[in-house]
């Protein structure tokens, strides 16, 4: 097919034929088009010359267009990647935190078949808990206050009510589940004993 362009412009070394790739990248193929709009005029052209214009035109534009659709289909799926290690990696450094708390634990479990180190596993067993509340509380574990606290249901689950003069009505008797917020977010309310005490 017959191309009608006019000459190349001279001293060009951006765009030189030793340059070109056997695949031409996007900007390379745009460059093309602008060299090919800069073409003879439209009145000056036979029929046939016109034909071929803007069949090429039209090759141009249709591979330009599979490229960017090509570039859009590759970056959606980068993006659904990163997306999916994101949601199967996000809690990595919480769990690796958490792997000292299980050696701990076992370790606990090795002196504890010595039934003369049963202090020291009461101990052991005490500070790694305090770890592990500290490992929590680092990634936005928070204890729902509830002992004493008036009752408030976005927070409490009552079970049951009990009496007692000595306390506010409706104030918080007993825990007995804790309640634990997650960057200030309710995950579990506090199961708790309310007073009936109307005062």
């Amino acid at each position: 097919m017959a191309q009608i362009k006019i000459e190349e412009e001279k001293g060009s070394d951006h765009n030189s034929l030793d340059s070109l790739e056997e695949d031409p990248s996007m900007e390379e193929i745009q460059n093309q088009d602008q060299q090919e709009n800069q073409e003879i005029p439209l009145e000056e052209m036979t029929k046939q010359e016109l034909i071929e214009a803007f069949q090429s035109d039209a090759a141009i534009k249709d591979d330009l267009f599979l490229r960017s659709q090509a570039e859009m289909e590759n970056m959606k799926r980068r993006f659904q990647k990163d997306k999916t290690d994101l949601i199967k990696f996000s809690n990595e450094t919480l769990i690796r935190q958490l792997l000292t708390v299980i050696d701990n634990l076992e370790n606990a479990i090795v002196y504890g078949k010595d039934k003369k180190s049963f202090d020291s596993l009461l101990d052991g067993v005490d500070l790694t808990l305090k770890s592990l509340k500290n490992i929590l509380k680092n990634s936005g574990l928070e204890v729902v206050e509830s002992l004493g606290k008036p009752f408030d249901p976005n927070f409490h689950e009552a079970v049951s009510e009990q009496e007692d003069e000595t306390s506010a009505p409706k104030a918080v008797l007993r825990e007995l589940q804790r309640g634990y917020l997650l960057n200030k977010r309710l995950i579990r309310p506090a199961v708790v004993i309310v007073n009936k005490n109307k005062g």
